[in-house]
């Protein structure tokens, strides 16, 4: 097949909602990606930089009165605490050997259930953070820059949607990991203060300890990573908005994978988290927009009742109780090209027992299916791409393409089916992706050999995400960032 060098056509990341009405591209089972656009986010990373932290720097305030704080994409970040000197290639498969160490642990986790539940009384405006993507940290997927500490000390800290613990290295540091700014010494802030083994805050803790009066915590993540310290309520700093009293773990024996990264911003659904300690004051209310891989553009982690969009898509979350951190939604089905995959919906119901189930999940990269819907949804998207050379699998994908004679290729649209009637169809560059820099896409899922379902970052990437805890919604859309 010959390329199409009069298509001089860009595909911008358009989110499609068929119940809002916005639509993608002319035909609305096909789309075009923009084959050498798409190539430009395969170049170096910029270098990650060491900076102190300044109120007006990370954040800008809405006309809505929120706060958002950027977020990056890790692709575009680069530190020169790690020797991520790579080309795409390198980078995309070490990637792809953390994103199978995460599904693994979140599989295991998700299987044997557990977590804890609670209220908190903490009290906060809406406010916000840019994101910044932590690929290349040798860690999380996606940084947020906040302070920590009264007077703030910036710190780059992973955040993760299916983690509930809040954290930063500390001094005294017996074992820590290198990271980009300087070690967190809780010794110069005037706010740290340690809790009581005594506290509730410390009951709500598992695997909670005490040692000389004082709250020890210790998480354990599935990769073989761990953090061990001890439990101190603290103040955030979000652009100029203070949140006073947050519980965090003072971690003085950490290590894994977090390397470039201060530490972890867990946001899930348990109690634990920043969401959770914010309690009514947010109602768990926070949006996110992920940067698209290539773009210089910043994304956002916004909090508060004003984060919540007007005519936004909106989808009911599920809750297992045998997990409560996770954030759970009720896919139906899947398309190709605008038509239906034949998958029946029960591959992807959260069982009464708590099992199976579609998990949202910031810290995964590529969506997985349970394999035979993996299967039938590949052999669709197979079936219409035909007429595109193929390519040798990599890493985690079996179906790939060599597109290095393109300037751009007509594909179908993929869509997700959910519970109720929304469908998502996402941009092409969401689920046809490089692999290196020379050409090679690959079709961005995975199969699972469990019955849990995992809708990843990448498919994520460039659309705006709300979840308003308080009404059990997950919101798709209006906007694409």
């Amino acid at each position: 097949m010959s390329a199409f060098p009069s298509l001089a056509i860009i595909l911008v990341a358009v989110l499609h909602l068929t119940v809002s009405g916005i639509a993608t591209a002319s035909h609305p089972d096909f789309q075009l990606l923009n084959v050498k656009q798409t190539l430009i986010g395969t170049k170096k990373p910029t270098p990650l930089k060491t900076f102190e932290y300044h109120e007006q720097s990370n954040a800008s305030e809405s006309d809505q009165g929120k706060w958002k704080l950027k977020l990056v994409h890790r692709d575009k970040l680069f530190s020169n605490t790690t020797t991520a000197f790579h080309d795409h290639s390198h980078r995309f498969l070490a990637r792809m050997q953390r994103d199978v160490k995460r599904v693994a642990s979140l599989v295991r986790l998700l299987s044997g259930g557990g977590g804890h539940d609670g209220d908190a009384a903490y009290e906060v405006n809406d406010f916000g953070s840019d994101v910044v993507s932590g690929m290349d940290q040798g860690s999380g997927e996606y940084f947020v820059r906040i302070g920590v500490g009264s007077p703030p000390r910036s710190q780059y800290m992973v955040i993760d949607s299916g983690s509930d613990i809040v954290w930063v290295q500390c001094q005294p540091c017996n074992q820590c990991y290198r990271q980009s700014d300087p070690v967190f010494d809780p010794a110069n802030s005037a706010s740290y203060s340690g809790v009581s083994c005594t506290s509730s805050v410390c009951d709500r803790i598992e695997n909670s300890g005490c040692h000389a009066g004082r709250c020890r915590y210790e998480v354990m993540y599935g990769d073989g990573s761990y953090t061990k310290g001890t439990l101190a309520l603290e103040t955030l700093t979000f652009g100029r908005t203070v949140v006073k009293n947050v519980a965090i773990g003072c971690g003085h024996i950490n290590r894994g994978m977090f390397i470039g990264a201060a530490g972890l911003l867990g946001v899930g659904g348990g109690s634990m988290s920043l969401v959770g300690q914010l309690g009514g004051q947010t109602g768990g209310a926070f949006s996110y927009c992920l940067v698209s891989r290539g773009s210089d553009a910043s994304g956002s982690l916004v909090f508060g009742r004003g984060a919540m969009p007007v005519g936004a898509a909106w989808v009911p979350l599920l809750r297992n109780p045998r997990a409560p951190s996770f954030y759970y939604v009720g896919l139906s089905g899947l398309g190709v090209g605008g038509i239906r995959v034949p998958v029946s919906e029960d591959t992807f119901r959260l069982s009464e027992l708590g099992y199976g189930g579609v998990v949202m999940d910031t810290g995964t990269a590529v969506t997985r299916f349970p394999t035979l819907a993996y299967n039938a949804f590949r052999d669709a998207f197979v079936a219409q791409t035909a007429n595109l050379p193929r390519a040798s699998g990599v890493s985690i994908f079996d179906t790939c393409y060599n597109l290095s004679g393109f300037v751009s290729v007509r594909v179908p649209t993929v869509s997700f089916y959910f519970s109720g009637g929304p469908i998502l169809t996402l941009p092409a560059r969401n689920f046809l992706i490089p692999v290196d820099d020379v050409g090679t896409f690959c079709f961005a899922f995975a199969s699972s050999a469990s019955g849990l379902s995992i809708i990843g970052n990448i498919q994520q990437e460039g659309i705006q995400i709300s979840f308003d805890g308080a009404n059990g919604f997950v919101g798709f859309g209006p906007n694409v960032c």
